[in-house]
């Protein structure tokens, strides 16, 4: 399976919308398409996993290199797993869980709830 990124803009938020598989030989693009937002000067980022059904330690891996770049220049990012998923499970937020790192991620059903500054973020 191919890996699709989508970029779409909401106000300040960035949104890349993933499907697809995040592993080894995947992670490399959706790095590339962070390290692009933010070189364009963009600060608040949405990662959709909501259509990846498969996420390995790479994957993990570029999820929280996202976090630390996105923390450095002092920007936002917001990931969405699929509605429940935080209650339920998606393949991503099982595999997050199961790392230790899930806690570590601000977690949203959807792109509405992530770029809305008043939305809670789903409960680790």
């Amino acid at each position: 399976m191919t890996l699709k990124v989508d970029k779409d803009e909401h106000g300040l938020w960035t949104v890349l919308r993933i499907t697809g598989e995040l592993d080894l030989m995947t992670s490399p693009e959706v790095r590339q398409h962070v390290h692009d937002a933010v070189a364009a000067g963009r600060r608040e980022l949405v990662l959709d996993l909501s259509e990846v059904f498969f996420c390995d330690s790479s994957g993990v891996g570029v999820l929280i290199a996202s976090r630390k770049l996105m923390r450095s220049c002092q920007g936002q990012l917001h990931l969405i797993l699929p509605a429940h998923g935080a209650e339920e499970g998606s393949h991503v937020n099982r595999v997050l869980a199961a790392l230790g790192v899930r806690r570590l991620f601000e977690v949203y059903s959807d792109v509405s709830d992530a770029v809305d500054e008043e939305a809670q973020p789903l409960s680790a």
